[in-house]
């Protein structure tokens, strides 16, 4: 299915009146939407604990649990850069400034990902078609699990509620040493073709790589052997993509969040943008304050996908806004009242999914 394809029915009341309350909530308060100052402190206390976690990690642990120790901040670390800083930027609600915001996207590229192909893979594709299979990059894992009812089930699926978690962990691997080389070379992203990256695009790439490159394994093996290198790589990677993996998928992949299929001929979604921005995503934790400050508003995913450009900082506030709109209009709106809950509703959808079909 090619995602370019999909459409959606025409936008109606609900999208005005959620962009009109947003709005007015901006205009009451005189806040603005994005280029706080208390972004630029948190980004300051992020990068501060990343250079900290990494200049023990190298130079500094003596003992084996001391190194345990500052792999895990690390690995927590860079999520924590993933999930505020780069994220923010990378969609625009950052700053008012578009150089400013690319200089934040590009935190990716120092922790070994790639800026340019995130934005295809995730602004563009997962943000533009969440959960349609064939659309959505971000639930597809090929054979490795089953995470949408129109996706194909392999039997060995009856055990990804149990497997999956550990997979997860492998995540930051898969994108730092092979798809996003992987992309360059084939200029796709999941179905899609995109244009290769060109001048300073395609010096970002190659810098960023060798900036991470340099980081995860040149300057630590300056001192230390190059089997603890790769030893403490893989576990400060585990960590990280233990938690990224499964922060974003418990936004998704869960009992609560619709999966359509595209309709007819002209592959057609029965229902306006916003309104399936709200059906396929859910949010968790929203009076949990740490897991807000450190997850970058990702818990509020609901209003991060209708107000990708709006700073998270404000999302525990437009929340309310979004919910009293959405039931004003009929929409259905979840949310889990903590992560735990998320969790399990998360491996509920996972152990369903690689259940036998149905005959």
């Amino acid at each position: 299915m090619s995602s370019v394809s999909i459409k959606f029915d025409r936008a109606t009341a609900f999208h005005q009146e959620l962009k009109a309350r947003v709005a007015a909530y901006f205009e009451s308060t005189g806040k603005r939407e994005r280029g706080l100052a208390r972004m630029y402190l948190k980004t300051g206390i992020i990068l501060a604990w990343f250079a900290v976690s990494y200049v023990l990690l190298v130079f500094v642990a003596a003992s084996w649990w001391q190194s345990v120790a500052c792999a895990l901040s690390l690995g927590l670390s860079i999520a924590g850069i993933g999930f505020n800083i780069q994220h923010d930027g990378s969609h625009g609600g950052y700053s008012r400034s578009g150089a400013v915001n690319r200089v934040m996207a590009c935190a990716l590229d120092l922790v070994g990902g790639s800026s340019y192909f995130w934005h295809w893979k995730h602004n563009i594709l997962h943000h533009s078609f969440p959960n349609i299979a064939g659309a959505d990059d971000d639930i597809n894992v090929g054979a490795l699990a089953r995470l949408a009812p129109a996706q194909r089930r392999y039997f060995f699926h009856r055990l990804q509620h149990y497997y999956m978690w550990a997979l997860y962990g492998i995540v930051p691997l898969k994108w730092q040493l092979v798809d996003d080389f992987r992309d360059l070379v084939s200029s796709r992203v999941g179905e899609k073709d995109v244009p290769p990256p060109r001048g300073l695009d395609l010096a970002l790439f190659w810098g960023g790589k060798a900036t991470f490159f340099t980081l995860a394994f040149v300057i630590p093996s300056l001192v230390h052997p190059v089997w603890v290198v790769v030893l403490y790589y893989l576990g400060t990677m585990l960590v990280l993509g233990v938690v990224l993996a499964t922060i974003f998928q418990l936004a998704h992949c869960v009992e609560e969040a619709g999966f359509p299929v595209p309709e007819g001929e002209d592959s057609r979604i029965p229902a306006e943008w916003a309104v399936h921005q709200v059906q396929t995503t859910v949010d968790f934790a929203q009076r949990n304050w740490f897991l807000t400050w450190y997850l970058g508003g990702l818990n509020f995913q609901i209003e991060h996908h209708l107000f990708p450009r709006i700073s998270h900082l404000h999302y525990p506030s437009i929340a309310p806004i979004v919910k009293s709109v959405c039931e004003s209009f009929g929409v259905k709106y979840h949310a889990h009242g903590t992560v735990l809950a998320a969790a399990r509703s998360h491996f509920q959808w996972l152990r369903q999914m690689g259940r036998p079909l149905a005959a």
